[in-house]
């Protein structure tokens, strides 16, 4: 199509320009059209290959956005010079056509208008988690999750940007961030083995922004614009994507968002492993994005308006990579929340998560994921038969103890759910919090027998991920072993008969945290 996409604009579009596309709007259609430009990591040189990318771009969002993507169609130019948007004719180039979505529910438009919220980035987190088990393991990505291949990625982005990173950074912050990835590399090699071992590393998004995220008022999430053109961008770790995204909301300054979305993604997916992987890739993604910004700012052809703008989102990119190995802002805690089945501790937790915010780690969702089925699925067996054994809730506790170990790797704080009935459970729970030098307290939640035999009542009428019920509740509230093993100063008893919302103030004065994590 050449260069100049504005001359070629159909009557009644609105142009928008990225650096590798031109993007034409109508009122309810979106056709993109690829530029004609080799940048090393992609090639749309030529207009089959053009076409390539757009029938790879279809395809791959279907599987996140299938109602959006209608199709690839021609760029065609009629008799009089004028290009119009298929179906037929001879091609001058091709194009992405998409049904329009409101800006209005994309995900950066609602932060910037101050209506993304908490439980708006939990639904996109567990469309995530989902779309990453859809995905599943994957040998043809399984090359790009190597430590040789992810390191081809970090030398690649320090050399193109070698020329112009000065603009941005200093000598020594530029040294400092290039030798600390490649460091965390060849020290935390195991890390990424096991992560390949575990099948982490998927066909996934590769490009996860909230730019991209769109959310609309029955609460859908419609993701768009994964990575179609190279395939070494897009197959890699499941923490690269999410954390992708985690880095966009830090980067606007919403790091309680960030926390929450991961803490929401890690117990969707059961993949609390990618904690200690989380800084290093939000290093990455950060670098990637200022690079992406920095040839913007550095492109003859954008307006100067353009160009300024994207040299201080550069700076603002790279300064972020260069602070990603940092203190958590919460302080690191084990915060244990126990009691009888229907006491209200699930709730309580989650809101406690909520408020720090913190990730929970929950005994129902883990033993549902080690035996292998969905969390709304309800196990067969009776109290203490099967999974439901003592044997299985062993394994059960030291899952939890397990995957909570991998948050508190990074000096965050984590948050147990569990009946905690059991003495040894207990004792389970502060060695983990005495192995890592951190505080550690047990909520212990009470209410009248009669209020907890009403929840699991209205709990029957709905699919949960508890299976704890009426019919077991007397035998399991027998088998509760009193705390009489801990220190005062770690134990709290809550009378959750009362409001969550009391109880959560209760207990932020009892064991106080950092909270409210925003600009």
């Amino acid at each position: 199509m050449g260069t100049k996409a504005v001359d070629l604009l159909p009557p009644g579009m609105e142009l928008r320009e990225t650096h590798i596309s031109w993007v034409f709007l109508g009122g309810d259609e979106v056709f993109k059209v690829k530029k004609p430009v080799s940048l090393g990591f992609l090639d749309f040189s030529t207009i089959e290959k053009r076409r390539e990318a757009c029938e790879a771009e279809v395809r791959l969002n279907r599987r996140l956005a299938p109602d959006v993507y209608r199709g690839v169609v021609p760029v065609i130019r009629d008799a009089f010079g004028q290009h119009r948007f298929g179906p037929d004719g001879n091609p001058v180039d091709w194009a992405v056509h998409m049904k329009r979505l409101p800006d209005s529910h994309r995900a950066d438009v609602r932060l910037e208008r101050g209506e993304l919220t908490g439980e708006d980035i939990e639904l996109v987190a567990g469309r995530v988690a989902r779309f990453h088990h859809q995905c599943g393991p994957s040998a043809l990505a399984e090359p790009y999750g190597t430590v040789e291949a992810i390191r081809f990625n970090v030398l690649e982005n320090f050399q193109q940007t070698r020329s112009t990173i000065g603009q941005y950074l200093g000598p020594d912050q530029v040294k400092e961030l290039e030798a600390w990835q490649l460091r965390f590399l060849n020290e935390r090699r195991s890390l990424f083995e096991e992560r390949l071992r575990s099948g982490r590393v998927r066909d996934g998004h590769g490009d996860l922004r909230l730019e991209h995220v769109y959310l609309d008022e029955q609460g859908g999430v419609t993701i768009l614009d994964c990575i179609e053109f190279n395939e070494r961008f897009r197959f890699a770790d499941v923490c690269a994507d999410v954390v992708f995204l985690a880095m966009d909301l830090a980067w606007h300054d919403r790091v309680d968002l960030a926390e929450r979305f991961i803490a929401r993604y890690a117990r969707e997916a059961g993949d609390y492993d990618l904690y200690p992987l989380m800084d290093f890739y939000q290093s990455y993604r950060a670098f990637v994005r200022g690079k992406i910004a920095s040839m913007t700012a550095h492109d003859v052809a954008a307006s100067l308006r353009a160009r300024e703008r994207a040299a201080a989102e550069a700076r603002r990119y790279f300064l972020l990579a260069l602070a990603s190995e940092r203190q958590s802002l919460v302080p690191a805690r084990v915060i244990a929340v126990g009691g009888v089945i229907g006491s209200g501790k699930s709730t309580l937790a989650d809101a406690l998560g909520r408020e720090m915010p913190a990730p929970v780690v929950d005994a129902d969702r883990t033993r549902k994921q080690l035996a292998g089925i969905a969390p709304e699925d309800p196990l067969p067996e009776s109290l203490w038969t099967g999974f439901y054994s003592l044997e299985f809730t062993r394994n059960v506790y030291s899952e939890l103890c397990r995957r909570a170990s991998a948050v508190l790797s990074t000096g965050r704080p984590v948050i147990l759910d569990a009946s905690f009935r059991a003495r040894a459970h207990r004792a389970e729970a502060k060695r983990l919090a005495q192995a890592n030098g951190m505080p550690f307290v047990f909520v212990e939640c009470r209410a009248p027998d009669d209020l907890c035999r009403e929840r699991l009542r209205e709990r029957e009428k709905t699919r949960t991920v508890s299976d704890g019920r009426i019919e077991v509740f007397d035998d399991f509230a027998r088998s509760w072993e009193p705390v009489d093993e801990l220190d005062p100063s770690e134990h709290v008893i809550l009378d959750t008969g009362q409001s969550v919302e009391t109880n959560l103030a209760s207990l932020m004065k009892t064991i106080p945290v950092a909270t409210g994590l925003t600009r």
